[in-house]
């Protein structure tokens, strides 16, 4: 895997050595990234199930100021901070091992910018976290990626790729 764009542009980054996970397509990536583009400037964002952490080591290239990574699996953290020593990104991020819909839960509203959410597919955890953030929005901007046969619930903002779609929450702003 690449970082597409920015500051890291075509810097290699390390996939978790686990059979279990599914990191998400460069071209998945690349277009998530587009779509929350201007919401990244000076950004504090959050990289739930972070795996490799390519998402939130994305929106840093990109201009994010800060990224907390919430992963839980040993092999993902170890392929997560080596992604963050291998770009010298240390100072511009906390991970956080644990359960992310526990972290998430504890969350209060806007505590961040963005949010990127990329559950194992199948077990209704994008479901569970939309239900979350619909209670507490806890990202002024959330993506989840999810299969194209999980509805989640509380949005119409869908954004097919395949056999991948990404469902997106904008919270309202007064």
């Amino acid at each position: 895997m690449r970082i597409v764009a920015g500051e890291w542009r075509g810097r290699r980054i390390e996939a978790p050595r686990d059979d279990r996970v599914r990191p998400t397509a460069d071209r998945v990536r690349e277009a998530w990234m587009s779509i929350v583009g201007p919401s990244l400037r000076d950004a504090r964002v959050v990289d739930l199930f972070a795996g490799s952490g390519a998402l939130g080591l994305e929106a840093l290239s990109r201009g994010a100021s800060s990224a907390d990574f919430v992963e839980i699996a040993p092999r993902s953290l170890a392929a997560l901070r080596a992604n963050i020593e291998a770009l010298g990104a240390a100072d511009r991020v906390t991970v956080h091992r644990g359960d992310a819909l526990r972290f998430a839960a504890a969350l209060p509203r806007a505590a961040y910018d963005v949010g990127f959410a990329d559950p194992p597919y199948g077990l209704g955890l994008a479901s569970r976290l939309a239900e979350r953030w619909l209670e507490t929005p806890f990202a002024n901007v959330l993506g989840i990626e999810h299969r194209v046969n999980e509805e989640l619930p509380g949005s119409t903002d869908r954004r097919r790729y395949g056999d991948t779609v990404i469902t997106f929450f904008h919270a309202q702003t007064t």
